[in-house]
């Protein structure tokens, strides 16, 4: 047979949901590439995506429905079960927890591992089945979500392209290089136009290749220098003119802003006053646009680093400009119907769900189901979240590949990979939407997320309610689309963008809040705590951030046996050189690392990629205790103190 070229959507979790082109050949893959004709994709993936096809068909790969007899993680044996005895199976227990427990007993847990809008179909049945427990919270950017629907009514962003247009580009704590391979072309071709670029962040990233300028900041200094920024326009030119009719609580963001002066506010976030008062002088000479990066809201202050640079987008008038925004989300879901209901007795908090999911009484959670996710690797303090897991009665996991939380599961079915996948996306990178379609045939015993759902469901007597086929779902999400033209056969063509989109989010000064003003931070919202000097005795910061060979805990490469954590040589143990392992402990955790020594680091940081795996020893989130943010409930997950040692004999 000839070669094939088939189009589908990347639905892994990051911002740039990329267009897919696949060769196939005899309903084998032989290449996948990025779309060419993809306006945000422009014919390349990132390296992870790219070697996603050796993952999916290597030894990690689930293909048929898989029945725990014994142990648990590295030590679980499995047997495999047919997928209808299976549903058998789930009916029987389920309709027992409910009829004996209530439904609240049952926790539906769905995550990101897959931004594909179908997997809302569980949510469904959950609500519908109880309704259940579900999560609450967000350990992604649930602080920063939060901070922009405070400050703007929404969390939403300009087009993308609209960097074009831009004079300087800030990114504020944003690498993506690692994160948004995509967004670094746009960032070229804005600089190739005149745009200046400028990094900052707690530690040298990608963004120096093509900065003109790039500064290391302390950790969490993010909030001292938006204030201090603030601080030298204040004291000079003075904020835009309508910022008082377009803000409320302007006078109480100044004097928040006038507790220090710009030398103080310089030297709590670790930069001169050079650095603060050229920051003033690029925002005041806009437009400028402020990229704001995800780590720095994963702080226990992470909501107020945010509102504090939506503030400087506001009151310099960059918000509303052409050119300028403050960029942290763009909303996917938006132009999709919602099939969820969002009912629930109870709420397990993501953020702390190991303590949350271990405490729960009256009653006990007794049947867990995870669709789309790996709390174990993924979640705070990854020995309890662990520990809960297995403690739960009942354990249920969907996915395409084993990882260390369905290693825990008493049922494990398998559903498509990405590569063989049916569904519906929205991004949180650009406005345009799009729908994947298989590339390939999945295994003979893989099923779709819908499909499990409707099997199940015509057990307990929804089976009215629950189609079975993939594309009547696909059709209810894109009915608000369709009646722009954009149905399913439209976008199976290409991407689209996505209707009432506009370039500039607020180009009519008026922002999505119930009166149209920006909510500015105030004296009321940030307290003396959040500036007292950091105490070197509680050990280093742990740095856990994305990188380029990893989607969180799937790896494109083979994970070495021992972490890597880079170190400036003054923080390594005495003795202990570049190659040693080293004891890593937290208050929570310890695991032995293998030393990199990196000149270029803060001395007071550790620098870990996110991701790993706990079963094997090399997953960060064991170190990182389990802390909510201070708005949005999200997870502080860089607030994380460590000490280094030699190892044990």
């Amino acid at each position: 047979m000839p070669t094939e070229l088939r189009r589908s959507t990347c639905n892994r979790d990051c911002p740039d949901a990329c267009g897919l082109v696949a060769e196939v050949e005899d309903g084998v893959l032989r290449s996948l590439k990025g779309d060419p004709e993809h306006p945000v994709t422009r014919g390349f993936l990132c390296f992870r995506t790219s070697r996603f096809p050796q993952l999916a068909s290597g030894p990690q790969r689930i293909t048929q429905p898989m029945r725990r007899v014994s142990g648990y993680g590295p030590n679980a044996v499995f047997e495999p079960i047919d997928g209808d005895e299976a549903l058998d199976l789930l009916a029987d227990r389920l309709t027992t927890f409910r009829r004996e427990s209530g439904p609240e007993s049952i926790f539906h847990y769905r995550s990101g591992g897959s931004l594909g809008l179908l997997k809302a179909v569980s949510d469904r049945f959950f609500e519908r089945f109880g309704p259940c427990t579900i999560k609450s919270g967000d350990i992604c950017s649930g602080a920063g979500e939060e901070a922009q629907v405070m400050d703007f009514g929404v969390s939403d962003s300009n087009d993308l392209f609209d960097l074009l247009e831009s004079r300087h580009i800030l990114c504020w704590g944003k690498n993506p290089t690692v994160s948004s391979t995509h967004t670094v072309k746009v960032l070229r071709d804005a600089r190739a136009k005149g745009a200046s670029i400028v990094g900052l962040d707690v530690m040298p990233t990608g963004v120096q290749a093509f900065a003109d300028e790039f500064h290391t900041l302390k950790p969490g200094g993010d909030l001292a220098l938006a204030l201090g920024v603030a601080r030298v326009i204040d004291d000079g030119p003075g904020f835009d003119p309508r910022a008082e009719e377009r803000c409320n609580g302007l006078e109480s963001y100044r004097s928040l802003v006038r507790r220090r002066s710009v030398s103080e506010w310089s030297e709590l976030a670790g930069v001169s006053v050079e650095v603060t008062e050229s920051l003033a002088r690029r925002l005041l000479d806009g437009p400028t646009a402020i990229l704001v990066g995800w780590g720095m809201q994963r702080r226990a202050r992470g909501g107020a680093i945010v509102r504090a640079l939506d503030a400087l987008s506001a009151v310099t008038g960059n918000l509303y400009r052409s050119g300028g925004g403050c960029s942290f989300y763009f909303a996917r879901r938006k132009p999709f119907a919602d099939i969820r209901e969002g009912t629930a007795p109870r709420f397990v908090r993501e953020p702390v769900f190991g303590s949350d999911l271990l405490d729960a009484a009256s009653p006990s959670v007794r049947a867990l189901w995870i669709t789309a996710g790996n709390p174990v690797n993924n979640l705070p303090n990854s020995a309890r979240v662990a520990a809960a897991i297995e403690r739960t009665e009942f354990v249920v996991a969907l996915d395409c590949l084993w990882n260390d939380s369905n290693r825990r599961a008493d049922l494990v079915l398998p559903v498509p990979s990405l590569v063989e996948d049916t569904d519906v996306l929205g991004s949180y990178g650009h406005h345009f939407v799009s729908v994947s379609d298989p590339l390939i045939e999945p295994p003979p015993e893989v099923r779709h997320e819908v499909e499990w759902i409707a099997g199940l469901a015509q057990r307990v007597g929804l089976g009215e309610e629950f189609s079975p086929s993939v594309d009547h779902w696909r059709d209810v999400l894109l009915a608000p689309l369709a009646k722009h033209g954009l149905d399913r056969e439209t976008l199976q063509r290409g991407a689209q963008q996505a209707p009432g989109t506009r370039q500039v989010l607020f180009e009519d000064g008026k922002v999505a809040t119930a009166d149209g003003r920006v909510n500015l931070i105030g004296e009321q919202d940030v307290d003396e705590s959040a500036f007292e000097p950091a105490d070197s005795s509680k050990g280093l910061w742990l740095l856990s951030n994305s990188h380029r060979d990893s989607q969180c805990g799937q790896w494109a490469v083979d994970l070495p046996d021992r972490l890597p954590i880079r170190v400036h040589p003054s923080a390594c143990p005495e003795g202990l050189v570049d190659g040693d392992e080293v004891t890593v402990e937290s208050e929570v955790g310890r695991l032995t690392a293998r030393l990199v020594v990196d000149e270029s680091l803060r001395a007071d940081t550790v620098v870990v990629p996110k991701g790993g795996s706990f079963d094997g020893g090399t997953a960060c989130n064991i170190l990182i205790p389990e802390a909510p943010t201070d708005i949005g409930l999200g997870a502080a997950l860089q607030e994380c103190r460590v000490r280094l040692s030699r190892p044990q004999a």
